[in-house]
């Protein structure tokens, strides 16, 4: 495993980050018990990876507690990254939602505690003002946000400083280096990549846009009139499924699994700090990590990059992969 820093962190954390969103109740997964999950996020720590990331609104808190479970005996050797749900983000909601994540997590501090989602209800300015009392209170010790487009960024930053952006991020939708990637490189912030294989996209489980069930079938490559999507657009389902043929073909060449290729790729992007993944088993977990050690040449890196750019101008500088119009700026 590799390891690289966040501002405001001591402990450097792994590369490849636990996703904890992959072990409860939701659109995406089924859910585990509570010894399968522990397992499979200890087994993700003997692995090297020792960044975790959940949130209040995964499963009302149920993945929380399990991250908790799973890292009580290990908490000072693990990064905690958490977030509040996304409601109004005033200063009370924020200073609430943070008492609970420490009590569901059994833990007297979060690593890194995130906006979920950019809210309009109260002006930024008070939810930095609540995020900076929690680091002064020791609660909280560096503070990032989630899906924050460049104009979100620079209101942000005009009030507080930020440690890391985390977006829907791979190579398959790019929004992100439509200006994400030049503010965070600027201001010494980190990018999270979540989604990182495109919901099952880029680990080959399916052939054909039809094959692909309508729970994943949500975002901006796939048909507005998709029964769970809600852009309203045409997709982009031939494109997509196009690219992903192009890059298996290139993976295949290289002897590498067509997932380890996109971790590894996204690993060598500019202001990358880490990537999310989830897993349900333990040997998930296995395959994911190791697309940490993977050394990508200048060769790859260009033909990935001729191969997806068309798809990423079409798709456009949009952070959100599920909305449009976005609810970011």
């Amino acid at each position: 495993m590799r390891y690289t820093k966040i501002k405001g962190i001591e402990r450097e954390v792994s590369r490849i980050a636990f996703g904890c969103m992959s072990t409860v109740p939701s659109q995406i997964y089924a859910g585990l018990g509570d010894d399968d999950a522990v397992a499979t996020m200890r087994r993700a720590f003997d692995l090297g990876i020792n960044f975790f990331d959940t949130a209040r609104a995964y499963a009302d808190g149920e993945s929380e507690r399990q991250l908790g479970l799973a890292v009580k005996d290990i908490r000072d050797e693990v990064v905690i990254a958490s977030k509040p749900k996304a409601g109004d983000l005033s200063e009370g909601e924020i200073l609430s939602e943070c008492e609970h994540s420490l009590r569901d997590l059994g833990t007297d501090r979060i690593d890194l505690y995130q906006i979920h989602w950019p809210k309009r209800q109260v002006p930024l300015e008070e939810t930095a003002r609540a995020l900076e009392k929690l680091v002064a209170q020791g609660k909280v010790v560096s503070i990032g946000v989630c899906n924050f487009g460049p104009l979100d960024l620079d209101e942000w930053l005009g009030h507080a400083a930020c440690s890391t952006d985390q977006v829907a991020y791979n190579i398959l939708f790019r929004g992100c280096e439509f200006g994400v990637t030049e503010r965070c490189e600027k201001h010494g912030m980190g990018i999270l990549c979540y989604s990182p294989l495109g919901q099952g996209l880029l680990a080959g489980r399916y052939d054909t846009a039809d094959s692909v069930p309508s729970g994943k079938a949500r975002t901006r490559h796939f048909r507005g009139d998709r029964p769970e999507a809600r852009h309203g657009q045409p997709g982009l389902e031939a494109e997509t499924f196009e690219t992903i043929r192009a890059i298996a073909e290139i993976a295949g060449r290289l002897d590498i699994p067509m997932g380890d290729l996109a971790l590894a790729w996204l690993l060598h992007q500019p202001a990358v700090t880490a990537v999310l993944v989830g897993a349900s088993r333990p040997d998930q977990v296995e395959r994911n990590a190791r697309a940490a050690e993977l050394d990508l040449s200048a060769e790859t890196l260009a033909e990935l990059e001729t191969t997806t750019v068309n798809l990423k101008e079409k798709l456009g500088p949009s952070i959100d992969m599920w909305q449009a119009p976005p609810r970011t700026r």
